[in-house]
This record gives C-alpha cells, sequence and structure tokens, in this order.
C-alpha cells in the first residue's frame, strides 16, 4: 500500500456500516442481549434461515460467560448440554463421573459468536434496546439509541427496528420486559400477570427452571436465559452454563415453529 488516506477509512467504516444497519430495520427476530442464551439463539435462528440480529449495549458480547465464575475463566456445564458445545466444535471436559463437564469459558464464548455471525446472525454492540414497538395488543419490534448516550444521560431520539418476534435475554434486569409492563401496564403470563423476580442461588433448581420457563411471556415477546428465571421467579444458578445454552436452543426452536407457521397462514 503506497498511500493511506484517512478520509477513504472514514468513508469505508461508514458506509459499510450504514449498509448493515438499513439492512435490518425489518428483520424476523431481535434479540436484546448477548449473553450464552441470546447468543445461541442467534445462531440456531440464523441457521434456520431467519433474518435475526442481536443488540448488546456493551461493547462487547458474552455477558457473564467471559468471567466463568469469580474470573476463574472456566465453566462447568451438565451433560444435557454437552451436545450443543460438541456442535459448536468445542468438546468439554469431563470433570467426574456425575455429569459434570468443564470448557475454557473465553474459547467457548470467542467460538459462539464466530459461529453465530458466520450463520448469517448481525450484531450491533454499543446499542441499548430502550424500548419496544407496540400496537396495543403486541410487541413487533425494538426502539434502539446508543449506549453512551443512555450513560451520558443525553436526550437523543431513538431509531426503530420492526421484527415479528423480539427475545429479551437481558439477564437478570430483565430490562426490555420491565419497559414493557411499566409504560403499558400489561399482563404477561406469568401467575401474576406480572414479573416475579429471581430467587437466590440453587443451582439445581435454576438449571431446570431456565428452560422451563424460556417461553412467549407476551404476544410477540419471549424471554430466555436468566431473564427467563427472573420473570418467572426462578432461581439463579451461578457459574453454569448448560441451562443458558439450552434455553437459547428451546427459544430459537420456539420462534422458528412460529415463524413457519407464520408464513404457511400468509400463503
Amino acid at each position: 500500500m503506497k498511500t493511506l488516506d484517512d478520509i477513504i477509512v472514514s468513508r469505508a467504516i461508514i458506509e459499510k456500516f450504514m449498509e448493515r444497519f438499513r439492512d435490518n430495520l425489518d428483520i424476523d427476530v431481535a434479540i436484546c442481549g448477548g449473553g450464552p442464551a441470546g447468543m445461541l439463539a442467534a445462531y440456531y435462528l440464523a441457521e434456520f434461515g431467519h433474518k435475526v440480529a442481536l443488540f448488546e449495549r456493551k461493547l462487547s458480547v458474552g455477558g457473564g460467560m467471559w468471567g466463568g465464575g469469580m474470573m476463574f475463566n472456566f465453566i462447568v456445564v451438565q451433560e444435557d448440554a454437552v451436545p450443543i458445545l460438541k456442535e459448536l466444535g468445542i468438546t468439554p471436559e469431563p470433570y467426574s463421573e456425575d455429569g459434570y463437564f468443564t470448557a475454557c469459558s473465553i474459547r467457548t464464548m470467542a467460538t459462539l459468536t464466530a459461529k453465530a455471525t458466520e450463520a448469517g446472525a448481525t450484531i450491533f454492540n454499543a446499542m441499548t434496546v430502550e424500548d419496544v414497538v407496540w400496537d396495543g395488543k403486541r410487541v413487533g419490534g425494538v426502539v434502539v439509541n446508543w449506549s453512551a448516550a443512555q450513560v451520558a444521560g443525553l436526550h437523543i431520539d431513538p431509531l426503530t427496528i420492526r421484527a415479528k418476534y423480539v427475545v429479551d435475554a437481558t439477564g437478570h434486569d430483565t430490562d426490555v420486559l420491565k419497559t414493557l409492563v411499566r409504560k403499558n401496564g400489561v399482563k404477561l403470563s406469568t401467575p401474576t400477570g406480572n414479573i416475579l423476580g429471581e430467587q437466590s442461588m440453587f443451582a439445581l433448581s435454576g438449571e431446570k427452571d431456565v428452560v422451563r420457563n424460556t417461553m412467549e411471556v407476551y404476544p410477540g415477546i419471549f424471554v430466555a436465559g436468566m431473564a427467563a428465571n427472573a420473570t418467572f421467579g426462578g432461581h439463579r444458578m451461578g457459574p453454569i452454563f448448560g441451562g443458558m445454552l439450552l434455553s437459547g436452543k428451546k427459544v430459537s426452536e420456539e420462534i422458528h415453529n412460529c415463524l413457519i407457521k407464520q408464513k404457511s397462514l400468509n400463503r
């Protein structure tokens, strides 16, 4: 390279990003949160052939998986989740005869991110979902803004993404679902109609809860990962991640079936 023009560099970045953003204004699925459940859901939905975009408010995706347990960067998964990791090209090591397996948290999250983007999922980092599109009966998309603008408290109007389905995978905080309930007073498919909040640590129950609680909780919006347990009052489970992976797979399969059914009805 004989010369390097700063303006060409800037133009390339701006044009390519705007092309990507414009191409994702009308999508099949918007996933809010790039932790393991959200990222795996993006991977499978893209593999199914659906147009999916994931919005992560931090610079990096991965949620709590990067840190393993208390920054010891290994995770534990149970036997049920091992086939998912193997499908991604990761072979976890058996730790005991009781069905515990370990995997490097860094490699696992990096591989999952690569696989999701290779499958066709689009990731928007440093972008927060501050609201949903709601017509009084159903969620029909998300409202996004720059995370930095939110942190700085800047009054900047957001932009809208239309989506057939939305996944709240924002973790313990259930940010998207809380906004839907707070602003519109809607009733969810929980025992009380409200977000119940997560219970304290109990890994055995939490791992079962997170899969069972992964579902459509209001027309057009699903919950997955820790957001599912926080919504339905399930336990937290710490640095065992099999349930997160199984939750991501389950939500992708349920949404895939919904999208297939919609397409058949529209024919």
